[in-house]
């Protein structure tokens, strides 16, 4: 307590002659006894413990300010917290967002994020690209572009990704035709070197045109998303029916601290209605999109906008499925659906978060019908060894029930699993497209 007789033997003489000035001073008295306040109590923090901080604090209210009450107790210093006793503590939603922020992409926790998410992706893999068989440096195989481009690995990503570049007419086109009424797309993208000067022009877009060549089609449907930083830009809607433009808007959205992280993109083409989603969250439902009775046969990703010198966009696990409709109707109607939509990370039972659309789907139908019980089957590729993979097959079907179970509620007695491994192939395990369909998830009404 020496440090506190010190500093009251320091003060008190300057409270003195505050306190014995004229009344005419009394402003200016009252503006120097708070600097002497602040004063003393930077020198309290600086030189004095803890303990002795809080009592010399109480002392010198008593003395600069008579009347005004106890301060409130500080919290903790380790806490490195600001808030005061009237604040509220976190709620699981504020918890959400910190944590997804900064924990796997594969926790529970992420996953519980896309418990809403509406997203149902086709159950036939028509073209499904990882970039596995290719070269790093090397264009993939199959795609075709106008531009140029090469795979390159990234150090806080696996796998490959393809790193495209900006040009007025350059696209990006993967190796499928005859695109049916109904599909879905799918794919990663990861933009690095986005700053406060990256370009208001910076758009990634995705094109479901009439033609799969670099012409523009007669028919159309494209939305772009903007890289910007600076300011909100928002998505591009727009579309061309029989050579004429129809629909052109943009439409507000500020994602850029999202598109300035590893993010997915899904997109459900039903007839005429066009979907984008970007992670879990929707920002595009047009209803007449795309032109009726004309067959789209091609898909395109286009760039424009970025400064090559500093600016790079990826994209990566490159997936397009036939159908993406309503799974609930048809588990009702046949008792059973199988789906490649629930994806895993390699090798993992970790679920993927954009695969809770689906999940989330199978919860509804739970919901709806009390009495149904479901067993839940996990199935495999070949890759690997044949009892790993059994143990694999089990072990995401117990994954996919336990994300019924934590997130939706679902009593477990009503859920069975079981694991098949690679015993029962739907596809040719020798190319990418038939290991898809073999990675796969079946839901049987008990």
């Amino acid at each position: 307590m020496k440090t506190l007789g010190h500093l009251l033997k320091l003060i008190l003489p300057v409270v003195c002659i505050l306190f014995t000035c004229q009344t005419g001073n009394a402003q200016i008295l009252q503006k120097l006894g708070k600097v002497a306040e602040r004063a003393a109590e930077r020198t309290v923090e600086r030189r004095v413990e803890k303990e002795t901080s809080e009592k010399t604090d109480q002392a010198l209210d008593s003395i600069l300010e008579p009347g005004k009450g106890k301060k409130k107790k500080k919290r903790p210093a380790q806490q490195n917290d600001t808030t005061d006793e009237n604040d509220f503590p976190e709620t699981d939603e504020q918890n959400s967002s910190n944590t997804s922020q900064t924990s796997n992409e594969t926790t529970p926790q992420s996953i519980k994020v896309y418990s809403k998410f509406d997203f149902v992706p086709g159950d036939t893999p028509i073209f499904v690209d990882d970039f596995s068989n290719d070269f790093i440096g090397d264009f993939p195989s199959r795609w075709n572009s106008n531009g140029s481009g090469e795979l390159v690995t990234l150090e806080e990503h696996p796998n490959k990704w393809l790193k495209i570049l900006p040009g007025f007419k350059t696209a990006y086109i993967p190796d499928v035709t005859n695109l049916p009424d109904e599909f879905t797309l799918e794919f990663d993208v990861v933009a690095t070197g986005l700053d406060n000067k990256t370009s208001s022009q910076s758009y990634l877009g995705i094109v479901v045109s009439d033609n799969n060549t670099f012409k523009k089609g007669a028919n159309l449907g494209l939305v772009e998303y903007s890289f910007c930083q600076f300011i909100e830009r928002g998505v591009v809607v727009e579309n061309n029916i029989a050579s004429k433009r129809v629909i052109r808007n943009e439409v507000g959205a500020d994602i850029r601290n999202v598109v300035n992280q590893k993010h997915h993109v899904s997109i459900a083409v039903n007839k005429e209605r066009f979907r984008l989603w970007i992670n879990e969250n929707k920002l595009i439902d047009v209803p007449r999109l795309l032109p009726s009775n004309v067959q789209m046969q091609g898909i395109k990703l286009t760039l424009r906008g970025t400064d090559t010198e500093k600016e790079s966009v990826l994209i990566g696990n490159i997936k397009i499925a036939k159908g993406g409709v309503d799974l609930r109707r048809q588990l009702l109607a046949d008792g059973k659906i199988s789906t490649n939509g629930i994806l895993f990370d390699s090798g993992s039972d970790n679920i993927q978060p954009q695969s809770m659309g689906i999940i989330r789907q199978i919860y509804q139908v739970l919901q709806q019908d009390k009495a149904i019980q479901l067993k839940i089957v996990g199935h495999t590729d070949a890759d690997g060894d044949d009892t790993k993979n059994m143990k694999l097959s089990q072990d995401r079907a117990e994954a996919v029930k336990n994300a019924l179970v934590s997130i939706y509620n679902v009593s477990s007695e009503r859920l069975s699993t079981n694991g098949k491994g690679e015993t029962e192939p739907v596809g040719d395990n020798s190319s990418a497209d038939g290991k898809a369909q073999n990675r796969r998830v079946e839901f049987i009404k008990a």
